[in-house]
């Protein structure tokens, strides 16, 4: 008899068989937490039922303990390569986080009611393979489609089917436009985050939710399976949760359950349970589980975070507001925010400005017969009143005041894993955690020892930083930035950009898989590397990397590797990386306190063998010059730095033959002349020589052109210091025969096209000296902008034909 009363609660007809109070909630939603905790101050549970990670156990109850800063998020992880993540999201407006901190004042039960996650990460990574080859599928049938003939009355069918399909208004969308706001958020905020009214929430969250699922529920079905069948083990499992806590004892009428409003009209008890037997059908993936500090730029949608809202520090703002009772501030203050933030960048706006703001706000809100302006509203008040109309100019204070900079914390004793643990003992010890803030900031380090200090620890101090911020980067923690030093040629400066960030969370979480501190993640890191390297020139970057990261045992392996592979290395280009690898190595062994000792007879055996190569290396096609210039520029830089431990003398010998030689690639042959100038091995009688033999009539236009590309690719200050190599270029470029000149001014072009202004200046400077015209007239001239004909003939030259010459 019971079960067939019913009776009204707000607007909606409910069994009056004994339920748990259902309350559905719109993520991150401050009416959500604020009409939620009305709800359990009059109910006064036993038990709250979340949705959340059943697995979730002691953690749930450490993300309300003391110390504990939202925004902050439940990480679970998989234990097994490649790690896939599933994240649970927190902010202190969130209702679920309410509910926890409620029930933890109070004493009752709280628990999480989903999946765990070691069954929700196996089945997202089935969704992930089903789509991947649902997309397969479909790009297939398109393919098929294409091939079609344009008169098969099937494929125009199809056709017609898809352009119904992407021409298929979103409902979200048109239920915000046939209330008259600019977007689906606007809607939501006006007519579900505003009112404070008892049981308003509860009531049209409800209705709203049924509607919504009834009309897309279908539609989910067909376009998205998938998705709407992990839906239904969701609620399913929830369900079968519900029925536990029941069964433990607690009423009914004493249990509130709060999930996504989505969910919430699909956990009625006329609806199955999980069974036992599908439980145990479920696929499952072993997992891990974590806390970390979250922000509110990861909470927003600006991040990507489909749950997200646009402005967190906006809604964190109106939280404060709705838990004061004074929701009517909420203008003021944003806007005063506002304000203030273009203060801070030197944008003066007055009282009067934000005063106007709130009354052209509050008209906004007139308009769409709303109680209180929007965040749209309050933005299109402070694009008027404080930009003038110009969002350009309000942009980054807008941008400020909505999403913020805020960055969650967790205090120490509250459970993480081992490596993240590890990492905040080192970032206290070694002065850092200042920061680990979402504000970049940069780091300047002297490794030296700081001799004016009594410690080790602190004579050292800038070194041991170095040693962590290079380990975080091998273990690919973007926390740190390495830049350029402000003095080059210094071993012992280094500049960083550190920033943190919700992903350098997740990073450091999912390097636990390779060790349990920060050292043995990035030793495991580089002994990986180390096994999968096949060739020499790797093998000197991880003896690099490891020194830097100040694991020797790890870079004596490497050593031994590259010793071994050193026997069969056979390419030019490998062979100097590796020797200009092992040279910085060198370098920066003394401040960095590493052995380089073994370094040394592999670095000399290898520049030994490049010097032998070269020759031979240099009689290439053009594609692959550009390499073997950057190889050759290694091995002279190694032969300048280390020309006591290294066969310089064989190394000048072998340049000057390759400078000497016309059957190697002209571009090497001139960028091997053009160091031997440098090094003033050669003077000016030979350079005469080698300019008119290499840029002659009888030489081939793009091999005299390329020649000189060569020369022209160092040290040009001293090429323009020799003017006997400009006249013998002007001659050359004047005994060509129109064809050959069209040939010689394309390799020209690309020579000079890398050169500075100032330097085509001196050169348009010294041709006129040369010519007889003054340096400044034909300076002038020559660097005048080209007239249409010029450049018409310019474009005829990109589409000149070399074949037939």
């Amino acid at each position: 008899m019971a079960e067939s009363v019913r009776r009204m609660l707000g607007d909606q007809w409910v069994s009056g068989a004994r339920e748990p109070h259902r309350f559905g909630v719109r993520h991150l939603s401050p009416a959500g937490s604020y009409h939620l905790l009305a709800l359990l101050e009059e109910v006064q549970p036993t038990a709250v039922l979340i949705e959340g990670p059943s697995d979730a156990g002691e953690l749930a109850g450490q993300l309300v303990s003391r110390g504990v800063v939202p925004p902050v998020a439940l990480l679970a992880y998989t234990e097994q390569l490649p790690v896939r993540t599933l994240l649970y999201p927190f902010a202190d407006y969130s209702p679920e986080y309410q509910a926890l901190r409620w029930a933890h004042r109070n004493s009752r039960h709280a628990e999480f009611i989903d999946l765990p996650t070691e069954a929700s990460l196996a089945i997202v990574e089935r969704k992930r393979e089903a789509y991947g080859e649902i997309e397969r599928k479909r790009e297939q049938e398109r393919n098929q489609e294409r091939k079609r003939e344009h008169g098969n009355e099937d494929a125009h069918e199809d056709a017609n089917e898809d352009e119904r399909e992407r021409n298929r208004p979103d409902l979200y969308a048109r239920i915000a436009e046939l209330s008259g706001e600019p977007d689906y958020e606007a809607y939501w905020e006006r007519h579900f985050e505003h009112s404070l009214e008892p049981g308003s929430y509860r009531a049209a969250i409800a209705r709203f939710s049924e509607e919504m699922r009834s009309m897309t529920e279908e539609e989910e079905l067909r376009a998205a399976p998938q998705e709407s069948a992990y839906n239904e083990i969701r609620e399913s499992y929830m369900r079968r949760k519900i029925r536990d806590t029941i069964a433990a004892g607690h009423l009914p009428e004493r249990i509130v359950v709060l999930t996504g409003a989505h969910h919430t009209p699909a956990l009625t008890a006329e609806r199955p349970a999980m069974t036992d037997e599908e439980l145990a059908l479920l696929p499952r993936v072993p997992t891990r589980m974590t806390l970390m500090p979250y922000s509110y730029y990861k909470l927003s949608s600006h991040s990507g975070y489909g749950a997200g809202n646009a402005a967190p520090a906006y809604f964190e703002l109106l939280w404060q507001c709705m838990r004061e009772g004074d929701l009517d501030r909420l203008s003021a203050l944003y806007l005063s925010s506002v304000a203030s933030r273009m203060r801070e960048q030197g944008t003066w706006r007055s009282t009067a400005s934000v005063i106007e703001g709130v009354r052209l706000a509050e008209a906004l809100a007139s308009l769409h017969d709303g109680a209180r302006p929007t965040w749209k509203d309050l933005r299109d008040a402070a694009t008027i009143l404080f930009g003038h109309g110009e969002f350009a100019v309000v942009a980054e204070a807008l941008a400020r005041t909505d999403i913020g900079t805020a960055i969650g914390s967790l205090p120490e004793g509250v459970s993480q894993t081992p490596v993240q643990d590890d990492l905040n003992r080192e970032l206290k010890r070694l002065k850092l955690e200042k920061y680990k803030t979402l504000v970049a900031a940069e780091l300047d380090l002297d490794l030296r020892e700081n001799r004016r200090v009594q410690s080790e620890e602190s004579a050292f101090l800038d070194l041991n930083r170095s040693v962590l911020l290079h380990r975080l980067a091998v273990l690919g923690i973007r926390f740190a930035r390495k830049q350029h030093a402000r003095q080059a040629d210094a071993t012992w400066a280094e500049r960083w950009v550190l920033q943190w960030s919700p992903e350098a969370e997740i990073e450091t979480v999912e390097s636990t898989l390779k060790g349990e501190t920060v050292e043995l993640a990035a030793a495991y890191d580089l002994h990986e590397r180390l096994h999968a390297c096949a060739d020499i020139a790797e093998a000197a970057k991880i003896i690099r990397l490891a020194g830097e990261c100040g694991l020797p045992q790890v870079a004596g392996d490497a050593v031994s590797a590259l010793q071994r592979l050193a026997v069969d290395a056979g390419n030019f280009e490998q062979i100097a990386e590796t020797v200009r690898e092992l040279s910085v190595q060198l370098q920066y062994g003394s401040v960095r306190r590493i052995d380089t000792e073994p370094l040394l007879p592999i670095m000399r055996q290898l520049f030994l063998r490049g010097c032998l190569m070269l020759i031979e290396a240099s009689g290439c096609n053009d594609d692959a010059a550009a390499g073997m210039v950057s190889a050759i520029h290694a091995m002279n830089a190694v032969a300048q730095e280390h020309y006591s431990e290294v066969d310089e003398p064989l190394w000048l010998s072998e340049l000057k033959e390759l400078a000497e030689r016309d059957d190697r690639n002209p571009k090497l042959s001139g960028y091997a002349f053009s160091i031997v100038l440098e090094r003033n091995e050669a003077g000016e009688e030979e350079c005469a020589r080698e300019v008119a033999r290499r840029l002659s009539p009888g030489i081939p236009a793009d091999l005299g052109a390329g020649w000189f590309e060569g020369l022209s690719l160092r040290n040009r200050y001293a090429l323009l210091s020799r003017d006997y190599l400009w006249r013998h270029l002007d001659a050359y470029i004047q005994s060509l025969e129109a064809e050959p000149f069209k040939r010689s001014l394309v390799f020209l072009r690309r020579a000079f096209g890398t050169f500075e202004p100032r330097e085509k200046a001196a050169i348009a400077e010294l041709l006129g000296d040369i010519w007889g015209t003054g340096a400044d007239t034909t300076g002038e001239a020559l660097q005048r902008p080209l007239n249409e004909e010029e450049k018409r003939s310019l474009d005829e030259l990109n589409d000149f034909d070399f074949g037939d010459l």
